[in-house]
């Protein structure tokens, strides 16, 4: 009985270990973009665009890729003339899953 008990709970452990390592490879790349906010003004044309991208193989702004330290993390900066942008940044995994955040902002 007790072989049995702990045959069970082993196998538990590593069914629930297993789980707990696929669920990134289940839901595909994340793209956490921290600056600029939607809909944001910037009055000196200047934008600060951050964020993080896990489990990703790329991440790109408007079509160009941007790079990404070892944590995931990216930061760039861009000077827009005056009205409105719309930004796209894509994170693209190893599977070719992709996700997209876009922001609106202003430079008046």
């Amino acid at each position: 009985m007790l072989i049995r008990t702990t045959i069970i709970i082993v196998l538990v452990l590593v069914c629930g270990y297993g789980l707990k390592e696929a669920i990134p490879f289940l839901t595909g790349p994340v793209l956490s973009l921290a600056s600029p906010k939607n809909g944001e003004s910037f009055h000196n044309g200047f934008i600060n665009i951050s964020g993080s991208a896990v489990h990703t193989q790329s991440v790109s702004l408007d079509g160009s890729p941007l790079l990404t330290d070892q944590n995931g993390h990216f930061s760039t900066e861009l000077t827009l003339p005056r009205g409105s942008a719309i930004l796209t940044l894509t994170a693209t995994d190893r599977f070719g899953r992709i996700t997209t955040e876009r922001r609106t902002v202003f430079v008046p």
